[in-house]
């Protein structure tokens, strides 16, 4: 996990924002299929929703928020689900408060 990487993916505030409502799905989005959104996570569409943009910039921050370490995938057929890795989240915190203070 690479700090400037974390530092980048928090750089914007679209990201920011999906990562707080992947912290709370339930209060954020609308099950999809069934899917438990604390266990499997959010799928793409309902973030491209959420946030009133195209598909490819949707997928674009998550794929960022996920090379940085902050939020983990899984695939379910034709469906990638995302959700925030609470570990990693809790490392990077510690290691920017490391860096800076």
């Amino acid at each position: 996990m690479e700090l400037i990487n974390i530092i980048k993916a928090l750089s914007n505030e679209s990201r920011i924002q999906i990562l707080q409502w992947l912290k709370e799905p339930e209060q954020h989005f609308t099950p999809h299929e069934g899917i438990d959104m604390r266990k499997i996570g959010v799928c793409v569409g309902q973030v491209t929703d959420k946030l009133n943009m195209t598909q490819s910039t949707a997928s674009q921050y998550l794929t960022i928020l996920h090379r940085a370490g902050l939020i983990k995938s899984e695939r379910i057929g034709k469906y990638t689900y995302y959700k925030r890795d609470e570990e990693k989240i809790r490392e990077a915190m510690t290691k920017l408060r490391g860096e800076i203070e």
